[in-house]
């Protein structure tokens, strides 16, 4: 019995689940329909310059556990260069692949589903710690950024109280607040601050300064990393890089942490202290649920390559996995729910 030839890429940041989803399409292809598979390195940039791997079984003992990927990453994008889309069909073609399966979140499923249009045979794999992708109710690598985060934050709500002091606490999410509403209410935070909601310094100046007033002489604050304020906008200076952008047009993010501990202090006289996570939260050993997650969407997705339905990506609904178009999923990010933050994360527990 002759199976499929299929390749394999992880593209844009890397997150604990990428290697569980390799894993699954790999064994599950090999040993129940004797597929072959090949894995791009870094990302859309091993489809371009035909940079790959053969994958077998053996090559993806023990990899379900390791964060990162195996293949590598990269944010490239095959559309920047004039020629790209047409070297990758090209590379596709000349490795005889039936089908590619891309792991990845909006940028990458986005060029994916451009490819499609061009005869690309491809199903996507949703990918992001953000967890901001439209579709699927939850992403892997959602959970274990949280978990990580949550225990930062519960780490630096000891230190505020021995010192008395306002912990900022800086946390991933570009457009949306997901990892910050949910850390932030796992963690107890004082403050959860999210880009869906432009939020008043003043406004949050005076919410500590009743809070400590009232006997709780120590806070702390989630910020997500693409949140702005409304009043004393620290404009680019906290957006790193911000006339360097990848090739998707992003600019790198960080420091709204640091200003804002800094306004902080100046407006009300607490001592406070800014912590960014950063990177923290992409690496090391997937959660239970990320790796069963990733596994499912894994084995879903070879399940859809099988049955022909390309441009299509696997996605997580009221517990089951099922398949929707890429464009569905890609251009609109799932922000955070506005129940979810006011009516839970809004009282400000902490």
């Amino acid at each position: 019995m002759v199976g499929m030839r299929i390749g394999l890429l992880t593209g844009g940041g890397d997150c604990p689940g990428l290697n569980a989803v390799i894993r699954a399409v790999v064994v599950a292809g090999s040993v129940v329909h004797h597929d072959a598979s090949v894995g791009f390195l870094d990302g859309w940039n091993g489809v371009i310059e035909g940079r790959v791997v053969e994958l077998d079984v053996e090559r993806c003992r023990g990899i379900l556990t390791q964060g990162g990927t195996i293949l590598g990453t990269s944010r490239t994008n095959p559309f920047a260069t004039p020629d790209g889309p047409e070297r990758a069909l090209a590379t596709v073609a000349t490795l005889d692949l039936d089908a590619v399966v891309a792991i990845g979140g909006d940028d990458t499923l986005g060029a994916a589903d451009r490819l499609y249009r061009r005869g690309l045979p491809v199903v996507g794999v949703p990918k992001t710690i953000d967890n901001d992708l439209a579709g699927t109710e939850v992403t892997f690598g959602f959970d274990t950024a949280v978990q990580i985060a949550t225990e930062a934050i519960d780490r630096l709500q000891t230190t505020a109280e021995s010192h008395h002091r306002v912990m900022v606490c800086e946390v991933m999410g570009r457009n949306v607040g997901h990892i910050a509403v949910h850390a932030g209410m796992a963690g107890g935070a004082a403050e959860i601050l999210v880009p869906e909601e432009p939020f008043s310094v003043a406004a949050v100046c005076d919410r500590l300064t009743q809070r400590h007033e009232g006997g709780r002489y120590f806070s702390t604050v989630v910020v997500a990393e693409g949140a702005t304020a409304v009043d004393g906008e620290p404009g680019p200076s906290h957006r790193r890089g911000a006339d360097s952008t990848d090739q998707f047009g992003h600019g790198r993010l960080g420091g709204i942490g640091a200003w804002l501990a800094q306004e902080i202090e100046h407006r009300t006289g607490y001592e406070a202290r800014a912590t960014v996570l950063g990177h923290i939260q992409r690496g090391g050993t997937p959660t239970a649920f990320d790796r069963v997650l990733a596994t499912r969407f894994g084995t879903e997705a070879l399940a859809a390559v099988h049955d022909g339905a390309f441009g299509t990506m696997v996605a997580l609904r009221a517990g089951r996995i099922d398949r929707i178009p890429l464009s569905d999923a890609t251009g609109t990010p799932r922000t955070v729910d506005r129940a979810l933050l006011h009516d839970v994360a809004g009282p400000h527990l902490g």
